[in-house]
């Protein structure tokens, strides 16, 4: 019998060489690539230097506190959790967090020459309040809708803080990405709870390989299948606890999503210095800092495909 394999993901820290070169080495990417085959994670440690992250973390934590005060909050399943844009303009725009190479050479040697980034956005978990006691998300699926067998997005995670336990490092269900379908699922897309996987198929997979809640360093950024299966858990600390997430689909693949962005970046984002086709609208930093915490979220935004090929295969 085969020994089970590890619920901790696979971490590569980059070399002082790889970093100044913006490149992973063929080793490193083997690692990468093979961790998300059969994983559908991997970690990549220090890759954003942490002033530019504690800058970035004040003025989300100051828009958390502003959007959790809201009436109408954009929570995630339960009211610890939002879903929060951060502000694309080209005050707060870094490249090593939102189009950084390494993770580039990463998602398009997974997916196809120039993935097409198509979503921007970032999940919160808050601290617990009198109104909002600690709760778990329920085990979901992004791809709440019949996705291809293949993969055709990858979702790229940034925390602005270390990721523990304590504040609400996300749990992971490594392996479930391969052989996943729409019939794992309850829920229908355009619910507030959609992608919620069926409770015998997570007794059964706990018993194959079960989840972890993993520490993530800070500077690291990690790379995920949009199909993993995976949950948000409660920060039981003082702070909120933001975490960036951008999703790069497979140049393939037909999605209609765009994301907003400043005039400003414009010259900054294209595929030529990128490698990605960033889908964009382009407005004033004006406009720009006026709509982005007033924008949809959850399921108002759609993940598939607006035209599927049927499987002929």
């Amino acid at each position: 019998m085969s020994p089970r394999l590890s619920s901790k993901p696979i971490s590569i820290v980059p070399s002082h060489t790889e970093l100044k070169q913006k490149s992973l080495s063929q080793r490193n990417l083997e690692i990468a690539i093979r961790a998300l085959t059969r994983d559908g994670l991997v970690v990549l440690e220090d890759m954003v230097d942490h002033a530019i992250l504690d800058r970035l973390n004040v003025k989300m934590v100051k828009d958390a506190y502003e959007l959790q005060a809201r009436k109408d909050s954009p929570f995630n399943y339960n009211k610890g959790n939002i879903q929060q844009d951060p502000p694309l303009a080209e005050e707060w725009f870094s490249d090593d967090i939102f189009i950084n190479p390494i993770v580039t050479q990463v998602t398009s040697t997974a997916l196809g020459p120039k993935p097409s980034l198509r979503f921007v956005s970032g999940n919160t978990a808050l601290p617990p309040t009198e109104t909002s006691p600690p709760a778990s998300q329920p085990i979901h699926n992004d791809a709440d809708f019949d996705h291809p067998n293949i993969p055709f997005a990858l979702v790229v995670n940034v925390p602005l803080v270390t990721m523990t336990p304590e504040n609400g490092s996300t749990e992971i269900w490594l392996g479930t990405h391969n052989g996943t379908t729409i019939a794992d699922q309850e829920g229908e897309h355009g619910d507030r709870a959609s992608g919620r996987i069926k409770k015998p198929m997570l007794e059964a997979r706990r018993e194959v390989r079960p989840p972890s809640q993993p520490v993530v360093k800070k500077g690291s950024i990690v790379v995920r299948d949009l199909r993993l299966w995976h949950g948000g858990k409660p920060n039981l600390g003082t702070e909120p606890r933001v975490m960036l997430a951008m999703i790069h689909f497979a140049p393939w693949y037909r999605n209609s999503m765009d994301v907003e962005f400043s005039k400003a970046l414009a010259d900054r984002l294209t595929p030529e210095k990128t490698g990605l086709q960033v889908v964009a609208t382009y407005v004033t930093d004006e406009q720009l800092m006026k709509n982005y915490l007033n924008r949809p979220y959850g399921n108002a935004y759609d993940f598939n495909q607006v035209e599927r090929i049927e499987d002929v295969f």
